[in-house]
């Protein structure tokens, strides 16, 4: 891809970025790494990015660099999901999930290097077959997470504001607005073929990577590329199962430090250890039906309230530029 042939495509919000120090940007790594033609497409709210991604993959274009926040990133993927376009990442957002989770710079100039001049990973790209409260139906593409529960009320109580005023720090308000409720959902759940479970729960959430805003990786052992999907249920039943979460985390984040530097990729999540107030199971598909509609989210952004939803992927559908490993 580093031909003087290669093409790219930069589709930019520009309610999000500075576009002359995009452009500036891009020209530089353009030329560092020999890339060819750049044309450069904004977003709107009518074409918020999906589209004009797959026409650049149906054009040939061998890579689609897209700026702005969670949502036009989850937009241009779907536009180029099951496509020989890579996708690069210029997160501009306060969440900024997929990069975070694939270890793509969050700054405008190292994450356009990556973009230009780091290497294509194939991860896996899922889809969220929705119902609304009123028996509509949609199919909602994402490549992150999606849920009910916290991670949805987290994104409904934070201030748009203090969003602006103190980026991700806005969420750990939102985090502790979310905790309150007790296990208001009321959920039937299948994995794959499985027997189908009811539980009552404070939080759901399918992740193809476990890593929400804030550093906090909720799902530790989900990797975008294994062809498998992490389910997590949060259960507290008081403020001892808050504690006896929040402590799990923690020990379950430090585990994985220490294995991946000792080289062990063995599961830190689930069996014996595994305490009521937190559940982790995998599987490649997950229906669930909720007792009353509640918010669901995709990727950092709510996408209003659903009934019933069902979790599936496809394996390595989507190629994304991401840091060289040296």
């Amino acid at each position: 891809m580093t031909s003087q042939q290669a093409r790219s495509v930069v589709i930019f919000n520009p309610v999000k970025v500075d576009e002359d120090e995009l452009r500036a940007s891009v020209d530089t790594y353009v030329e560092t790494y020999g890339w060819g033609e750049v044309s450069w497409v904004e977003t709107s709210e009518d074409e918020p990015g999906e589209n004009q991604a797959r026409q650049a993959a149906e054009e040939g274009v061998d890579l689609v660099v897209v700026c702005g926040g969670d949502g036009t990133v989850r937009s241009v993927a779907a536009g180029l999901h099951n496509t020989d376009t890579a996708l690069g990442v210029i997160p501009q957002g306060t969440g900024n999930l997929l990069a975070r989770n694939l270890d793509i710079p969050l700054d405008l100039d190292h994450s356009v290097e990556v973009a230009y001049g780091g290497t294509t990973r194939r991860i896996d790209f899922c889809r969220a077959d929705v119902t609304r409260p009123d028996g509509s139906t949609e199919t909602i593409p994402f490549a992150v997470m999606a849920g009910v529960g916290i991670d949805a009320q987290m994104i409904v109580n934070t201030d748009d504001d203090l969003k602006k005023k103190i980026g991700p720090l806005a969420y750990a308000v939102a985090i502790f607005k979310s905790l309150g409720g007790g296990n208001r959902l009321h959920v039937e759940h299948q994995i794959d073929d499985h027997e189908v479970k009811r539980s009552s729960a404070h939080t759901l959430i399918v992740g193809n990577c476990g890593e929400l805003v804030g550093t906090i990786e909720l799902i530790p052992d989900a990797e975008p590329d294994d062809g498998m999907l992490d389910f997590v249920l949060l259960r507290p039943q008081d403020l001892l199962g808050w504690v006896q979460i929040t402590g799990r985390i923690i020990g379950q984040m430090i585990t994985k430090s220490i294995r991946k530097v000792i080289g062990r990729s063995t599961r830190v999540t689930g069996g014996e250890h595994e305490h009521r107030s937190l559940q982790y199971a995998t599987g490649r598909s997950f229906h669930a039906k909720l007792s009353k509609p509640d918010v669901f989210e995709i990727d950092g952004d709510t996408v209003g309230e659903v009934s019933e939803f069902r979790v599936t992927l496809e394996e390595k559908a989507l190629s994304v530029r991401v840091p060289s490993r040296e």
